[in-house]
């Protein structure tokens, strides 16, 4: 007999006292009290290309669902429930969201189409598979084990460690980010934070590759958020990073965009550290870029005596910027030509003008540069998109 309640309390049971590893028992257990045959968490793996059931045992992981042309994966990308009507059943997914972090889909196989109520107690459910698996993933290795395809190198496994969710969402601003190759990256990396009406972005590229410039991006990611804590502002984080690079890592450098955004006026203050300029979009189309670079790159900056400029810049409701490494405009074809600033322009309007949902557009957009590199990345490629939509007053 249904009873969506008691499958509820089942499931906040596993918040206290269970490992993921049991939530797909878990899931299989309550199954009944949903009217279902059975349900089932699909995680997406690194690549953003399929999604693999979470089992408990790696060993009995062998099929998925591809995220391009199935409805499992319109629920993914639309953050939307999509539903299929067999003869013998019926097959609905819902997002598994944990704030706007996409982390995959519950699969409902159901004996009937749900009505109103069940369609809503199966969205509670949703929202609670996915906090269990947020706030339980750091206990084992489930998770990671479900969403690698391959082994992970170690410079990549470093980095990832160090980085915040993928997508964020706070005062009326929101954050989305890829980073690629997704088990060999090692010298990009991006961070975010919002204090107050502040939000804080970084984006990192490191010379180098492998562990050498993992431990370097390591190093400026946390010097960054160090500074931050301590309260400094642009200029003196600028100097704080720059210190630690060139005393640790001698010959080595670092380039960056530090950057504020006031959430409250859009005012936009940043210091561009030998980085590409950031890709700014307004009413559909792109804006003249922001001056670049207006400092040495981390680690150079005893090369010259002024200290770093400062840009400011006060953004329009509705404005978008993207910051990016110069490995996804310096990506090549087959016969050599760039990606290029144009191209990426043009795949961002043409994205934003069809109304995908930025997670979508950063995830359409890697895979579109590793199809234009025939499928290997010549350089990590990171890119972050920050959008600043305030509410009328």
């Amino acid at each position: 007999m249904a009873d969506p309640l008691q499958a509820v309390q089942r499931l906040l049971g596993l918040r206290q006292l269970s490992l993921l590893d049991e939530l797909p028992t878990a899931l299989s257990d309550t199954a009944p009290l949903l009217d279902a045959i059975d349900v089932t968490a699909l995680l997406v793996d690194y690549e953003q290309i399929a999604l693999w059931p979470l089992t408990g045992d790696i060993s009995r992981v062998t099929d998925s669902i591809r995220i391009n042309g199935t409805d499992a994966g319109r629920a993914f990308t639309s953050t939307r429930a999509t539903q299929h009507d067999g003869p013998e059943d019926v097959l609905l997914w819902l997002p598994l969201l944990h704030a706007t972090q996409r982390l995959g889909v519950l699969q409902v196989r159901l004996k009937a189409e749900p009505d109103q109520e069940l369609h809503q107690a199966l969205t509670v459910v949703a929202a609670l598979v996915a906090e269990l698996i947020s706030s339980r993933r750091f206990y084992g290795d489930a998770v990671e084990h479900t969403r690698r395809r391959m082994p992970m190198q170690l410079a990549a496994e470093i980095i990832w460690n160090q980085l915040p969710p993928l997508s964020f969402t706070a005062h009326d601003t929101t954050i989305n980010a890829v980073l690629e190759p997704s088990y060999d990256v090692g010298g990009d990396a991006f961070d975010y934070a919002v204090n107050g009406t502040t939000l804080h972005v970084a984006l990192f590229d490191t010379v180098g590759h492998g562990i050498t410039a993992s431990a370097l991006t390591t190093l400026a990611l946390n010097t960054y958020r160090n500074a931050r804590r301590c309260g400094l502002d642009l200029t003196d984080t600028y100097r704080s990073i720059d210190k630690w690079v060139r005393n640790q890592h001698p010959g080595a450098f670092v380039t960056a965009v530090l950057a504020e955004l006031d959430t409250t006026t859009g005012h936009y203050r940043r210091i561009c550290a030998g980085h590409p300029a950031e890709l700014l979009l307004r009413d559909g189309a792109a804006q003249p870029p922001l001056p670049t670079p207006t400092a040495l790159p981390l680690g150079l900056a005893h090369m010259r005596t002024r200290p770093p400029g400062i840009t400011a810049h006060t953004l329009q409701p509705g404005d978008t910027l993207l910051l990016y490494t110069d490995g996804i405009t310096e990506s090549r074809s087959a016969d050599g030509e760039l990606f290029g600033l144009h191209r990426l322009s043009d795949f961002v309007v043409s994205a934003m003008a069809h109304h995908l949902p930025p997670a979508e557009i950063m995830r359409q957009l890697i895979h579109t540069i590793i199809s234009y590199e025939h499928g290997e990345l010549r350089d990590d490629a990171t890119a972050a998109m920050l959008q600043w939509q305030p509410l009328p007053q």
